[in-house]
């Protein structure tokens, strides 16, 4: 029983770590009732499944969300464009309104690429190296030795099967 208890409060603690915002009150929703470490193991992995639920929700809202950024952003462009068209084809240089003011300007001189070949390269900004840690896990599967790698040992993963 001192085992098991043991395990309880390292449980405990593990999902206060891996969570220091849960208050207590849904820590022990998740712990309550629990007689045993298997069915507080349990509770604790239906939690994360609840957990997995919320953030593939807030996933797909999150890209609902990011179109309809978009949608507003290209809006705001074509309005603009449509404005400053009808002010450039009227005559119209300058609207004062009783909350905004609009004038045409020149915008800022920008830059037009003809041949990146041709740019020195003191204009280039360099990019780090980034490891592809996919091709050095290949290579030594295959019997390639590669200095600074090995292949890890494997570490159990939880596999939930839900019914």
């Amino acid at each position: 029983m001192y085992l098991e208890t043991n395990r309880f409060t390292e449980l405990r603690r593990r999902i206060l770590e891996a969570e220091p915002a849960i208050d207590e009150r849904t820590l022990n929703d998740t712990l309550e009732g629990a007689s045993d470490l298997s069915e507080v193991i349990t509770a604790a992995v239906r939690s994360a499944l609840d957990d997995r639920s919320m953030i593939e929700a807030l996933k797909l809202r999150i890209k609902d969300l990011k179109a309809r950024l978009a949608r507003f952003e290209r809006a705001e462009e074509h309005k603009r464009d449509a404005a400053r068209w009808a002010m450039e084809e009227s005559g119209l240089d300058k609207i004062v309104a009783s909350d905004l003011t609009i004038s045409l300007k020149k915008s800022p001189p920008g830059v037009t690429v003809i041949d990146e070949k041709e740019i020195p390269e003191w204009f280039w900004v360099p990019q780090p190296a980034k490891l592809d840690k996919r091709a050095v896990l290949n290579a030594l599967r295959g019997g390639t030795a590669v200095s600074g790698a090995e292949i890890a040992n494997t570490s159990l993963c939880l596999s939930v099967r839900v019914r």
